[in-house]
């Protein structure tokens, strides 16, 4: 009976070592940090302006139907370091301006204004990173590649992982920002502010239009911080 038992402890053990194993203890790890950060059903963890955000079909929507005369955000109540964030996205119309907020803080709590580093979205500036409130722009894409890679109408995949101060932006698998923010590179240039070590995420909607939609389905989101 203990030879079986010994037996079935070793198998057990070596299923854990199994690399599939492993890959599904990933993904289940992944789904879980997934759920964490946007539960797909409602704005729970969640805050902004209630009459521009919704969830519809497990996508968060941003609507205006006025000028909000401000840039304004749809931010995570939780703060993050490192992780990796995908999505796809559309701009209705090819009309409106957007982006995606990393490691940013709140700076109105009653308008959602918020300051730091903006993975951009809209216009020639898909695909950059912009320094919202944050000392202007940090580092543009190509314009060239923008133009081949992106769809104006339709749905586009968005990929965005920060390590350290390291960031990466993909725009439809096409790498248009991979780079170091860090004190080197801010020293001795005006403006410039190096990647903060942590901040919350938040979803925008830009000042400037009589009328705009961003929709964002599809997020996978993953924690790559020690938890």
């Amino acid at each position: 009976m203990i030879r079986y038992l010994m037996l079935a402890l070793a198998c057990a053990g070596l299923l854990a070592l199994a690399p599939g194993h492993e890959a599904r203890s990933e993904e289940k790890d992944s789904d879980k940090d997934t759920k964490e950060f946007f539960n797909g059903k409602d704005l729970t963890g969640w805050e902004g302006l209630d009459k521009y955000w919704s969830v519809k079909d497990g996508a968060i929507v941003g609507l205006t139907e006025e000028d909000p005369k401000h840039n304004t955000f749809l931010c995570s109540k939780k703060k993050y370091k490192d992780f990796e964030l995908s999505f796809k996205i559309r701009l209705k119309d090819a009309v409106g301006n957007s982006g995606v907020q990393v490691r940013s803080k709140v700076l109105d709590d009653k308008k959602y204004t918020v300051g730091g580093p903006q993975c951009d979205i809209g216009q020639v500036y898909w695909g950059s990173l912009y320094g919202e409130n944050f000392g202007g722009m940090m580092k543009q894409a190509p314009e060239a590649l923008v133009k081949k890679a992106l769809k104006p109408t339709d749905f586009n995949d968005y990929y965005i992982k920060c390590v350290g101060q390291h960031c990466t932006i993909k725009l439809n698998g096409e790498t248009t920002v991979d780079d170091d923010f860090d004190k080197n590179w801010a020293e001795g240039k005006a403006g410039r502010k190096e990647m903060p070590e942590e901040g919350i995420i938040a979803w925008q909607l830009h000042a400037g239009f009589p009328s705009m939609e961003v929709i964002f389905k599809d997020i996978k989101f993953k924690n790559l911080s020690a938890k």
